[in-house]
């Protein structure tokens, strides 16, 4: 039995010029990260700056961190690698991968080479579930039920009028 349903293999944190040592036609996601020099005590950080597929049959993720090496190079320092198993379909590992670029569209760091603003079909998802009224209250982090108020205005725009 394997521990995960939907990954077979995977590395993390390899530095870029471990390229090579990724197999031939390997199907999965993959994610470019840039190292960040530790501070003090702290140890190296690492920030995600792109989330990618490779999921045909011919394509394979050493090919895409090639062209990647060779067009934005000097964007991301570390790789990561998770296989999927061959059992899963091309779509699956699309949706996976429209799920997590969904999820980092916020992070400022992340959008650096991620152009993507959403995922459609998550987006149409979302959209249903509210018509639905799956949600029933909306709350704000504390619990407390959200209020619909205009944001406050900071001293900054209040000095600009």
């Amino acid at each position: 039995m394997s521990p995960l349903r939907l990954v077979r293999r995977c590395f993390e944190l390899a530095p870029q010029t471990d390229v090579t040592g990724v197999p031939a036609r390997t199907r999965g996601l993959y994610v470019l990260y840039r190292r960040r020099p530790p501070r003090g005590n702290r140890r190296e950080r690492f920030d995600v700056v792109y989330i990618g597929i490779a999921s045909g049959e011919r394509a394979g993720i050493r090919g895409r961190l090639y062209k990647h090496r060779r067009t934005k190079g000097t964007e991301w320092t570390h790789f990561s690698v998770f296989e999927v198993w061959d059992n899963i379909r091309d779509d699956e590992v699309k949706e996976l991968e429209g799920l997590f670029r969904h999820i980092y569209r916020f992070d400022t760091h992340a959008n650096r080479l991620n152009i993507m603003k959403s995922y459609k079909v998550l987006t149409r998802v979302r959209r249903e579930t509210t018509q639905e009224h799956w949600m029933k209250a909306r709350t704000d982090i504390a619990g407390k039920p959200r209020t619909r108020r205009s944001p406050k205005k900071t001293s900054r725009q209040k000095r600009r009028r």
